[in-house]
C-alpha cells in the first residue's frame, strides 16, 4: 500500500516539475534526472545532442547508482518538496 502512495506522490512531483516555469539550478535538475531515471528503470544512455550535457547526466546517474527504485522515488519527492514547493 505504501508503494502505491509513494508512486502517486512521485507522479505528482514529476508533474509539478514539468509544469514549473521558473529556471531551476543545474545541480537540482541533474539530481532529479538521476532519480527519475532510476525510479522508471530507464537505464538508457542520456540522449542530449550536446556531449557535455550527456557527461553531466551520466555522472549524475553514476553518483546515484546504488539507489533502488523506491528510494529514488522518495528522494525525488522530497527534493521537489524542499526545493520547489517550500520555496514558493
Amino acid at each position: 500500500m505504501k508503494s502505491d502512495k509513494l508512486y502517486s506522490e512521485f507522479l505528482e512531483a514529476v508533474q509539478l516539475v514539468n509544469d514549473y516555469k521558473k529556471p531551476l539550478p543545474a545541480d537540482l535538475l541533474l539530481k532529479l534526472y538521476a532519480y527519475y531515471k532510476i525510479a522508471n528503470k530507464n537505464y538508457n544512455n542520456p540522449g542530449s545532442k550536446t556531449p557535455l550535457i550527456n557527461a553531466f547526466k551520466a555522472n549524475a546517474l553514476i553518483q546515484a547508482q546504488n539507489i533502488d527504485r523506491k528510494e529514488a522515488m522518495d528522494l525525488y519527492v522530497n527534493l521537489v518538496q524542499k526545493e520547489i514547493v517550500n520555496k514558493k
